[in-house]
């Protein structure tokens, strides 16, 4: 029996190839799969209790990276690793790591200017991440986390409450959030500001 996922707006469908990657064979539901990756999701938070990396090391490809790779490793082969297929979101495949360095040195010139209050750094460099789209799946979640990283080791700040939800599922939250980053796309990072912080 294969993976049956079932993709609610605002989700990226898994290609063939990328489901061929899931480690767990007996996953067969959106369900399941949102249940195991969240099991990594709090071993990756665990992970990042205790250390304190500066912002030179969180605004690193590498650091990124290994993010996700730990919050998805126990679920996808391909955690951690650049999308290989283009997306119904997101730049070509092929500009990801120029897209991705961008943004970083956009990241850094705004906190040496300080260009914007420390939330919405954060938050802009979540937005961007999931514009981007840097992975095959977990793009949404992997933003938030770090956002939450810079947010608090990096500007010694308090993590966001994203809603005090799970965004995966359905729901009035959900909606709120993907609204709220319909707007951060026209420039207006207000809602979603306010959506981090409720």
């Amino acid at each position: 029996m294969g993976l049956d996922l079932d993709f609610s707006e605002g989700q990226t469908p898994i290609d063939e190839d990328e489901r061929d990657g899931l480690r767990i064979k007996a996953i067969t539901t959106r369900g399941e799969l949102d249940e195991f990756e969240q099991l990594g999701v709090e071993k990756a938070i665990a992970w990042t209790m205790g250390r304190k990396p500066s912002v030179k090391q969180i605004l690193t490809e590498e650091y990124i990276k290994e993010l996700h790779k730990r919050m998805f490793a126990d679920v996808w082969i391909w955690a951690g690793e650049f999308r290989t297929t283009n997306k119904n979101i997101g730049v070509d495949k092929f500009m990801i790591g120029t897209e991705l360095r961008k943004l970083l040195a956009d990241c850094q010139y705004w906190i040496e200017h300080t260009v914007f209050s420390a939330d919405e750094i954060a938050v802009r460099l979540s937005h961007r991440i999931v514009s981007i789209h840097l992975f095959a799946n977990g793009n949404g979640r992997h933003s938030r986390l770090l956002a939450d990283i810079l947010v608090s080791s990096g500007f010694g700040k308090p993590v966001f409450s994203w809603g005090r939800v799970n965004l995966t599922k359905e729901g009035e939250a959900r909606a709120k959030y993907l609204l709220a980053l319909k707007e951060a796309d026209n420039q207006n990072y207000a809602p979603l500001l306010r959506f981090a912080r409720e």
